[in-house]
């Protein structure tokens, strides 16, 4: 399995996290049945191995399509590969793949629309490219060439939200929404409404993923005592509380985590 990461160039650094890419070959047996959990940021994705299928509830399973943006997740979801996987990946930042949408991000959350339905013909063309292309660095070339065009015509962008983003993530999402509102002089009820437009999360909700997402680090790195510790360190109130967060997170209590074979969630969630 080879998975690499890429960083963006420098004026798209502010929106895109990094760039990632995941092949899995013909002669490797390919991973079982993976859960992906929230971690606040928005991936675009390109399948040029075969594709994933993804589970529901009920255990309904949609093959994903080849090239698709995958809104903010609110829930863990399943997926597992067809065959030799082959991943090219776009991660952007919780609030930065807004700049290069004519849409509100709310209505991606949950949602996994095709790169056609976003961009049109503009998309296809763009699938077409980067599916064909025979490296990463080209990707990389062709998806930042798309992105760049789309940035220069984008003029309504929201410092304030850039602002919370980043003090969520500062704080590993222990900081208060009133505080946030009081630090930039701004109404509680129009950051929100603000924040879940260009985030698809509203603020509470993200730096509950945050903190999840900072416990998670911690667990994997053993860097505790106990789940009590664990729990107190990670922000929570008592570990109550980060048990009942973490199981809605992920469908796990913490120990069951560590009884499961996620070999792909940590690529997916890196």
């Amino acid at each position: 399995m080879d998975y690499q990461v890429y960083s963006p160039c420098l004026p798209l650094g502010k929106y895109i996290k990094c760039y990632w890419s995941l092949e899995v070959s013909k002669t490797e047996e390919p991973p079982a049945r993976q859960r992906v959990f929230a971690d606040g940021c928005i991936e675009l994705l390109f399948h040029f191995g075969d594709l994933f299928q993804k589970y529901h509830r009920n255990d309904e399973i949609i093959i994903q399509p080849r090239s698709f943006v995958h809104g903010q997740v609110t829930r863990f979801i399943e997926i597992e590969p067809t065959g030799s996987a082959g991943i090219f990946s776009v991660r952007f930042t919780p609030n930065g793949l807004r700049p290069f949408l004519p849409y509100r991000i709310d209505e991606l959350t949950d949602q996994t629309p095709t790169v056609s339905e976003l961009w049109g013909k503009e998309g296809d063309v763009l699938e077409d490219r980067i599916l064909n292309a025979r490296t990463n660095a080209l990707r990389i070339e062709l998806i930042e060439s798309f992105l760049l065009k789309k940035l220069r015509n984008f003029k309504a962008r929201h410092l304030f939200t850039d602002h919370c983003v980043d003090s969520i993530f500062k704080s590993n999402g222990m900081i208060s929404i009133d505080d946030l509102a009081n630090d930039l002089s701004i109404g509680r009820r129009q950051l929100e409404r603000k924040f879940i437009e260009a985030v698809g999360l509203s603020p509470k909700h993200l730096s509950r993923i945050i903190r999840f997402q900072n416990v998670l680090n911690l667990l994997e790195k053993r860097q505790f005592n106990s789940l009590t510790a664990l729990a107190y360190e990670g922000g929570f109130y008592d570990q109550a509380h980060f048990i009942k967060d973490f199981r809605e997170f992920t469908g796990f209590n913490p120990k069951q985590y560590f009884a499961e074979d996620m070999e792909l969630a940590k690529y997916f969630n890196s």
